[in-house]
């Protein structure tokens, strides 16, 4: 596979992620979380059911991969639509991405742990300033998050736009820990067959609490618009944008995947100012800023130390 090739995957898969975390925000306001999140997976099952056959040159799965996979889809795709979507209907979209862009910095912690890289004093720097950009945009208060009026009561004594702040940020953990993951699975596994088995494993996670859901659900009152909305949403989250990081993801090392992870938040970022009305305040700014500055310095360490030890 091209190295090219291998980088614009990874780039559009994290631009369709950051949008479809932004249109998320009118969806849960019309489906509950957990209904959304059933109806996701299943219109990707229905578009990927071709998939989950086993090619003739692929291994048995062992029953390490098959623990992988389950891990994979309930970190990567269960918990992070659940956080994901409780969080972004208690903040705003441009908060949401801000606090994505934690993400490359995440990554190369997970990868530390799991996956034995080192992390030298740039990457460490990079999350000193994810964080801080974090802590930045999540203490502010004030008009920019809807979710801090007074007509909207704390949760746990808590305010709730710091509440779906940190929401979100278990996203991010959940979201690192499917890339740490997924380049374990594509060692093995093509990406096809990846997105179609985690899909319906996510499926079968949330099809409980999504069918409680449907039956206090009244379905008429749904507009087309809306529907059609739900079919992109569907379609990007567990079909598109899975299929092009793990076949990104086959050909790059994870650590230096993470980079592309900046794609998500200025997606996310420009859907919610060209198209949902919000404002980026100079806080927002400045914490946009340091986030960013964490990514950059989270990932050229990895990018550079590659360089070096190519011939």
């Amino acid at each position: 596979m091209s190295r090219w090739w291998a980088y614009a995957c990874l780039g559009l898969s994290m631009s369709l992620v950051g949008s479809y975390v932004a249109l998320s925000k009118p969806l849960v306001l019309v489906f509950p979380v957990f209904l959304l999140a059933w109806l996701r997976f299943g219109i990707g099952g229905l578009a990927m059911w071709r998939w989950l056959k086993k090619p003739a040159d692929e291994p048995r799965l062992s029953p390490h991969t098959r623990k992988l996979l389950f891990l994979e889809s309930f970190l990567g795709n269960f918990m992070f639509s659940i956080c994901m979507l409780f969080g972004v209907s208690m903040t705003t979209a441009v908060a949401a991405g801000v606090v994505m862009s934690s993400i490359p910095a995440m990554v190369a912690l997970l990868s530390w742990l799991f996956l034995k890289e080192r992390i030298g004093r740039r990457s460490a720097a990079g999350i000193a300033c994810a964080a801080i950009g974090i802590g930045l945009f999540s203490l502010q208060k004030g008009g920019a998050t809807p979710a801090a009026t007074p007509e909207a009561p704390a949760l746990f004594g808590m305010d709730r736009a710091l509440l779906g702040n940190l929401l979100v940020f278990a996203a991010v953990v959940c979201e690192a820990a499917y890339v740490v993951i997924g380049k374990r699975l594509t060692d093995g596994l093509g990406p096809k067959r990846i997105s179609a088995i985690i899909n319906l494993w996510g499926f079968a996670l949330v099809t409980p609490l999504g069918v409680w859901a449907a039956m206090r659900f009244d379905f008429s009152a749904v507009s087309l618009p809306v529907w059609g909305l739900l079919v992109f949403y569907g379609l990007a989250a567990s079909v598109w944008t899975v299929w092009l990081w793990m076949t990104g993801l086959k050909g790059v090392p994870a650590s230096q995947a993470g980079v592309f992870s900046v794609m998500l938040p200025i997606s996310a970022a420009t859907i919610g100012v060209l198209f949902m009305g919000e404002r980026l305040t100079s806080v927002q700014l400045v914490a946009f800023g340091i986030a960013l500055l964490g990514l950059v310095l989270a990932t050229l360490p990895a990018r550079r130390s590659r360089l070096s030890r190519t011939p």
